[in-house]
């Protein structure tokens, strides 16, 4: 029998091979998809159809494939490779979703990847992490890698990176994503108080406890829970989340009843855990059942290149409505890139924000920035606005320069 798939998914065949083109086609057909054949990398897709799955390619260069990936940038991508290919995908498709279709195609392997690729609707405009910079690609390479599974991940990384913004990926990406989706920041809520906010408490379990109270592990079942700063969790609940990770199972404070669970862990921390376990601040045992799938974000100075994307998308959340648009001129954008950003993402937005209260349209000179984006300025970078652009930012922030100017 077919899939379920109704005939109004179209998936894009891009292929120069007519005999693979139609053999390809034959199999979506069975699975209730409806092909569109472009037999030339010229061909018109329509990259703003709604109903289009995914995009199948079977045969293309690099130069090929990054034309189709520009005119369809939000739909997913099925490489077609023999099984002697190599397994690695091709730079062209580093920075979208994109996985190998085993060539001749597998029908099971063919309908999980089209199911896969039809979760994507939508998610990738509404949740994404900005930049094209080879420490963002890798990131988001891992989200990829491990959404479907329900392995345990770690993420790392100085504290307003985007730690939290990897876990609602992986969540939105995931067979869990109709499901909740529920955060706590452990560093935020006093020990003797997590417990009951992680498992929940009966009424009157404790002083105070006037009312039975829901825990963060009841609401996320069936969905992800992220322990945010998990490297500030107390010893004493380290060995209960233990627990709960080795058995899938917890207690509700003032009950002896076990109660089974089925949610995803994603927890995240800005401190070296592995130099906190040998300082006997953190068990081993509980790193290790974390650390499964590790995901780093970069700190922004180490990918000064994003910097033109970030600065854009944050212009646009911040600023104001109708025709007047914010721009940050050439001179202030080398000012922001040799900044160091200790706080990172967070920092940038709250900077773009209170610039976008202070001049809601026109251009940003680097007049404009506060005394510390600017203090720091090396002797030979210039803060007036007519000088080159840095070559410090790559060559994003020289194209954007260019384009400013």
């Amino acid at each position: 029998m077919g899939g379920t798939q109704t005939t109004e998914s179209t998936v894009i065949v891009v292929d120069k091979n007519a005999d693979r083109a139609a053999l390809i086609c034959e199999r979506l057909r069975f699975l209730n998809y409806q092909p569109i054949l472009a037999p030339a990398m010229d061909a018109d897709i329509d990259d703003a159809d709604q109903h289009n799955v995914a995009i199948v390619i079977g045969d293309a260069n690099d130069k090929e494939m990054r034309s189709v990936a520009r005119r369809c940038p939000h739909t997913p991508v099925l490489l077609a490779m023999s099984a002697q290919a190599d397994a690695k995908l091709p730079e062209a498709l580093a920075d979208r979703p994109a996985w190998r279709l085993d060539f001749p195609v597998r029908r099971a392997q063919l309908s999980q990847l089209l199911h896969r690729a039809a979760r994507y609707d939508g998610v990738e405009r509404r949740q994404t992490i900005t930049g094209r910079s080879r420490a963002i690609r890798k990131v988001r390479r891992s989200i990829e890698q491990v959404a479907d599974f329900d392995t345990t991940v770690l993420v790392s990384g100085e504290s307003g990176t985007g730690k939290e913004l990897v876990a609602r990926m992986i969540h939105d990406r995931s067979e869990r994503q109709g499901r909740p989706f529920v955060p706590i920041n452990c560093g935020a809520i006093p020990a003797d108080l997590l417990e009951s906010e992680l498992f929940g408490h009966e009424k009157g379990a404790f002083t105070g406890a006037i009312s039975a109270r829901t825990g963060r592990f009841a609401l996320a079942e069936g969905g992800t829970l992220f322990l945010d700063e998990i490297g500030d969790m107390s010893l004493p609940m380290q060995v209960k989340l233990l627990r709960v990770l080795q058995e899938r199972c917890f207690e509700t404070v003032g009950s002896n009843k076990s109660r089974k669970c089925n949610v995803r862990i994603v927890a995240a921390t800005h401190r070296d855990l592995r130099e906190m376990v040998a300082q006997g601040e953190f068990r081993e045992d509980l790193y290790f059942r974390l650390n499964v799938f590790p995901i780093e974000m970069p700190p922004l100075c180490k990918r000064a290149s994003d910097l033109p994307q970030l600065l854009d998308e944050l212009l646009l959340q911040h600023g104001t409505n109708g025709d007047r648009q914010l721009r940050v001129s050439p001179g202030a954008l080398r000012a922001l890139a040799a900044y160091s950003w200790p706080g990172n993402i967070r920092e940038l937005s709250n900077l773009v924000e209170r610039l976008a209260i202070m001049k809601p349209e026109g251009i940003i000179e680097t007049a404009d920035l506060p005394e510390k984006y600017v203090a720091d300025l090396p002797p030979e970078m210039p803060q007036d606005d007519s000088a080159g652009g840095s070559a410090d930012c790559g060559e994003d922030l020289k194209g954007y320069l260019q384009s400013v100017e």
